[in-house]
């Protein structure tokens, strides 16, 4: 059971509060809890981004590739980009754009991630017969 569950069932025995009132409290925290719920499962579920890149059947190359960056470096990496000065994210994002990266990095939440990360699940490319790119989450 958790904390708030706890607190309002000990505030109705202590008659601190009513039977509707407590109701009406569990009633809201099972609704925070569900619209919540999704967030916490990604934040607690996934530790690192994966990329594996695998020759494909046409490939002259038989390297394989598997990358496994932590996602506490990623959410990191975008707490600090909140510290560069607005003058320098302009031209981070003039930079990007002239390769044709076409983002602006100032408007990447935390949530945003989170979100992507959510919706990611198993996005596999298959790069014309010649290589097979999978990006997924554990």
């Amino acid at each position: 059971m958790n904390e708030e569950r706890k607190t309002i069932l000990e505030m109705l025995a202590e008659g601190k509060i009513n039977t509707e009132e407590a109701e009406r409290l569990l009633s809201a925290l099972s609704k925070e809890t569900e619209t919540g719920s999704d967030v916490t499962k990604i934040k607690s579920g996934y530790k690192y981004l994966r990329v594996v890149v695998e020759p494909g059947p046409e490939s002259e190359n038989s390297e394989r590739v598997n990358i496994r960056v932590p996602l506490k470096l990623i959410r990191a990496g975008l707490k600090l980009a909140s510290f560069i000065p607005k003058d320098a994210q302009v031209k981070v994002n003039e930079a990007l754009h002239e390769k044709g990266i076409d983002t602006d990095f100032s408007k990447i939440k935390p949530e945003d991630l989170e979100d992507l990360l959510g919706q990611l699940n198993d996005l596999t490319v298959d790069v014309e017969g010649k290589e097979k790119i999978k990006v997924f989450c554990e």
